[in-house]
């Protein structure tokens, strides 16, 4: 008779992990939702609102998206435990590379779905607001600021997320000064908070006529984009509002009205500008979302900073915090300073394979909360 114990035993172990993984991140709860956007696309009222609509539907495809992992595991399972069992009924030898197969690709699929346990923070869910700035250099800091735009750009596009491009403010010999760019997709805010910070670049400048090595600093700040979740108010008197003609590369590129909005918050000096829509009343509104999502990171820092005061945890999340650099000369190689992971696949990274240093992070992330817990 043939022994099917190690498989059985490897089975009931990916059983067991599966069970704890699907608690842990509220599957269930996840179902139950995606039920409840489901119907609302059954409500014909709905469609007579094409933006809504449109915004209805996309949650759907994000939610299915989200599940997609969840019910293949539940499948590979069930056929999985299905065939061992039959195998072992007919005393079938000949099944078991089949099984072994199965088991292989579970094993995995659960890799894969542990990344998502490590994101525990309120907001990793939520969708993000990027804001890319080019540091003192001119050209130099400008051109870096463009490659890490394309970068992150690459890294959606690699992950089937939507990226709408909010502002945009060219150099003035290349690249770009600023981009603030709206993503929207499964955990994304999960993802891309790794990247908050200053963003360092060595190599040969290519605007240098002889061929001397620069340093340039870009910075990233990433934002949930949380607008339901948003008890702020703004009022009129707090902010200042101007409009302008949306920049671009001339000719059709450059609206011929002020459509662009520019949103100044006294208290706190925060500027915010829109000009992607061709509508100024949907720039505005655009604007006041990215106000309202900055003004909340703004308090949820100040509480965090003032809870590392308590637990004495030196901490500094500013300009000059130096998270990453990409050094293209004298070598190649890419290193988190926070994490310690490096690669010398420095073209890989800038067009956007960048899974590996927000694992890496999130990994950081994990055991920093069971030491402190």
């Amino acid at each position: 008779m043939t022994d099917f114990t190690e498989l059985q035993n490897e089975l009931t172990k990916y059983i067991n992990e599966a069970k704890e993984l699907i608690e842990q991140l509220n599957i269930a709860g996840r179902e139950e939702k995606l039920t409840e956007v489901e119907k609302l696309s059954e409500d014909i009222e709905l469609w007579n609102d094409p933006d809504n609509a449109a915004k209805v539907m996309a949650e759907i495809s994000r939610r299915r998206t989200d599940l997609g992992p969840w019910k293949r595991l539940k499948i590979l399972l069930e056929d999985a435990r299905v065939l061992l069992d039959l195998s072992i009924e007919l005393d079938d030898d000949e099944s078991k590379s089949e099984i072994k197969f199965n088991l292989k690709e579970i094993d995995e699929l659960l890799a894969k779905l542990h990344t998502e346990a490590l994101f525990a923070d309120k907001y990793d869910h939520a969708d993000v607001i990027l804001e890319i700035n080019a540091g003192a250099g001119g050209t130099e800091s400008c051109d870096w600021a463009s490659m890490l735009s394309r970068m992150y750009l690459r890294w959606c596009e690699r992950r089937g997320y939507t990226v709408y491009i909010i502002d945009s403010l060219d150099g003035e010999q290349a690249g770009i000064k600023s981009m603030t760019l709206e993503i929207y997709g499964t955990n994304a805010y999960g993802y891309l908070k790794s990247e908050r910070g200053v963003h360092r670049l060595v190599r040969i400048s290519p605007f240098d006529s002889q061929n001397r090595r620069h340093t340039s600093f870009s910075s990233v700040d990433v934002i949930p984009d949380v607008d339901e979740d948003i008890d702020i108010e703004v009022k009129d008197d707090d902010i200042k509002i101007d409009t302008y003609r949306a920049s671009g590369a001339g000719g059709q590129h450059v609206n011929k009205t002020e459509s662009a909005i520019r949103i100044t918050h006294f208290a706190t000096g925060i500027v915010v500008t829109c000009q992607n829509e061709r509508s100024q009343l949907k720039n505005k509104e655009s604007a006041m979302r990215v106000l309202k999502a900055r003004l909340l990171e703004r308090e949820r820092q100040a509480k965090e900073a003032e809870l590392n005061k308590i637990r004495g945890v030196q901490s500094d999340i500013a300009w000059g915090s130096q998270i990453r650099s990409y050094v293209l000369q004298p070598y190649t190689m890419i290193k988190d300073h926070r994490t310690e992971h490096e690669t010398g696949n420095v073209s890989s990274v800038l067009d956007g394979d960048l899974d590996d240093f927000m694992v890496a992070y999130l990994q950081m992330l994990s055991k920093e909360r069971s030491e402190n817990a």
